[in-house]
C-alpha cells in the first residue's frame, strides 16, 4: 500500500515588494540579491491577514477544489513557527472556521494539533500523518503549513521575508506522490535562529521604581513578543549544511546502498530560506557522494572550504543544479521564505514547472532535504504517481503569483511598523481577521475571523 499527498493547495500574501525596490532603498546592489540569492519579490501580509487567515484560505481551497467530505477527515495537523497564541493552536482556529463555512460539527471528531520546530515543523506533521494513514489506510488526514517570515528592518534577513500557507490531503493510494518508509534524521540543540521570550523592566517603560500596575501587568518585568527572530546567518548556514549532510548520509545507510543517492532523484526539493540557498548548501553532499568522490580532507580547514567553492562554480555542478534544483526555486524567488511551507512550496513549484512544460515525471523519484533551525534535518524520498497532473491541474501556482499587487517602499515600511491601518487591497473571496476582543475581561485577546465573498 502507498501513502502520501493526494491533493495540494496554497495561499500566499497578495501584496509584494520588489526586491529591486528594497535593494535600492538599502543601498544594496540589486544584482547581489537578484542573481546572487535568486530573489525577485517578497510577499507581505496585509493588515487583515495573519497565519490563521493564510492557513484557512489554503485549507478552504483544498476542501472546495477537491470536494472533500470533512466527515472523512480524522486529523488536521499544522506546522508553524508563527503561532498567534501560546496555548490555543492554529489548528483549533482552523476547524472552527471550516465548520463556520462548511457546516457545524463537521469536524467535531477530528484530531488537531500544531507542530513547532522552526522550518521543519510541517515535515514533522506530515510524517506523523503518513504513519497514521499507513496504519489506518481507510482514513484521511490534512497537513497545513502556515507562516509569516518577518525580519528587522535593515537586517540581513530582511530581503528573505515572505508569507503564506499550503494545505495537503494525506491518503493511501495518493494521486501526487507516495513516500518511501525511510526517514533519516540529524538533530543538535543549537542557537542558530530562535524567537526567545524577551523582557524589559517596567521601570524602563514607566520611569516608576515602585512597580505600580501598568496595563494590568503586576510583574516588575514586561514580556515582549516579536515576530522577528534572533539569528546568526553565517552560523545558521553552517548548521543547515551540517545537519542536511549528516541526515543525507544516514539516509544512504538506511537505503543500504553504495550508489550515489542523488543520482536516483529526478528532482531535489530543499528548505529554501531564499531561492538559491539549496544550491549553495548542497555542494558538499554533491562532492562527497559522487560516484568518484571529488573532495576529501578536513571540513574545518580553509582548503576544504575553498574546494567546495570551486566545485560550486564548476560547469558540472551548475548543470546539476539546473536539472535537479532549479524547478523548486522558481516560486521561492517570487514569494520569499514560507518557513514550514518552504519545502512544500518547492514541491509544488517543481510540479507546476513540469506541468507547464509538459514534462512527464510519473514514476520518477524526488529527494527531500528538510531543515529546521535549532536544529534538525530530515531526508526522505517519494515517487511521483500516475495521476499527478490531474491532481494539480487547477492549482494555477504561477498564474496566481503573477496577480500579486505591488506596493511601494513607504507602504512596506508602514506595514512592517504596524502603522498602516487600512488594508492595501480590498479582501475578496477569502478569510480575514475581523476583530480582536479588547473589552470583555474573559475574552481579552480573542481573535475573530470572517469569510468575505
Amino acid at each position: 500500500m502507498k501513502t502520501g499527498i493526494d491533493a495540494i493547495s496554497f495561499d500566499v500574501a497578495k501584496i509584494h515588494l520588489p526586491i529591486n525596490t528594497l535593494a535600492k532603498a538599502r543601498n544594496i546592489e540589486p544584482e547581489k540579491l537578484e542573481k546572487g540569492l535568486g530573489l525577485i519579490k517578497m510577499t507581505l501580509p496585509d493588515i487583515h491577514q495573519d497565519t490563521v487567515v493564510f492557513g484557512a484560505n489554503a485549507l478552504t481551497k483544498l476542501i472546495s477544489d477537491h470536494n472533500i467530505n470533512l466527515n472523512e477527515i480524522t486529523r488536521i495537523y499544522v506546522g508553524t513557527e508563527s503561532a498567534i497564541d501560546s496555548s490555543k493552536p492554529i489548528s483549533s482556529f482552523l476547524i472552527a472556521l471550516m465548520e463556520q463555512k462548511f457546516g457545524e460539527n463537521t469536524l467535531s471528531e477530528c484530531d488537531v494539533v500544531d507542530f513547532t520546530f522552526a522550518c521543519i515543523g510541517g515535515v514533522d506533521a506530515m510524517q506523523n500523518c503518513i504513519d497514521f494513514i499507513t496504519l489506518n489506510p481507510t482514513k484521511k488526514a490534512i497537513v497545513v503549513t502556515t507562516d509569516f517570515a518577518k525580519y528587522d528592518l535593515n537586517s540581513t534577513g530582511e530581503y528573505t521575508q515572505g508569507a503564506g500557507a499550503l494545505a495537503m490531503l494525506i491518503t493511501s493510494n495518493p494521486r501526487i506522490i507516495a513516500f518511501e518508509n525511510n526517514w533519516a534524521t540529524s538533530t543538535k540543540g543549537v542557537f542558530d535562529f530562535f524567537k526567545p521570550f524577551r523582557t524589559i523592566s517596567k521601570t524602563a517603560i514607566t520611569g516608576n521604581t515602585t512597580n505600580e500596575p501598568w496595563f494590568e501587568n503586576l510583574e516588575s518585568e514586561v514580556e515582549i513578543h516579536k515576530d522577528q527572530p534572533v539569528f546568526d546567518g553565517q552560523y545558521s548556514n553552517q548548521c543547515y549544511m551540517d545537519r542536511t549532510r549528516d541526515a543525507y548520509f544516514s539516509f544512504k545507510k538506511l537505503k543500504n546502498t553504495t550508489e550515489t543517492v542523488y543520482d536516483s532523484w529526478n528532482s531535489i526539493v530543499m528548505h529554501l530560506p531564499y531561492a538559491f540557498q539549496g544550491r549553495r548548501m548542497l555542494s558538499e553532499i554533491y562532492a562527497l557522494d559522487a560516484s568518484n568522490t571529488i573532495i576529501s580532507g578536513d571540513e574545518d580547514t580553509s582548503e576544504y572550504q575553498n574546494k567546495l567553492k570551486e566545485i560550486s562554480k564548476s560547469e558540472a555542478y551548475k548543470e546539476f543544479v539546473n536539472e535537479k534544483l532549479m524547478p523548486a526555486e522558481i516560486a521561492s524567488s517570487l514569494i520569499g521564505n514560507l518557513y514550514t511551507g518552504s519545502i512544500f512550496m518547492g514541491l509544488l513549484s517543481t510540479l507546476a514547472h513540469f506541468y507547464d512544460t509538459e514534462k512527464e515525471i510519473s514514476g520518477s523519484k524526488f529527494g527531500f532535504l528538510a531543515y529546521g533551525s535549532g536544529s534538525k534535518s530530515k531526508v526522505f524520498e517519494g515517487t511521483i504517481q500516475q495521476d499527478w497532473k490531474l491532481a494539480i491541474a487547477n492549482v494555477n501556482l504561477f498564474e496566481t503569483i503573477e496577480k500579486s499587487f505591488e506596493i511601494d517602499f513607504e507602504t512596506y515600511n508602514k506595514l512592517h511598523k504596524k502603522e498602516q491601518k487600512i488594508s492595501v487591497r480590498t479582501p475578496k473571496t477569502e478569510w480575514l481577521l475581523d476583530r480582536i476582543e479588547n473589552e470583555i475581561p474573559n475574552l481579552i485577546g480573542a481573535r475573530y475571523y470572517k469569510w468575505v465573498d
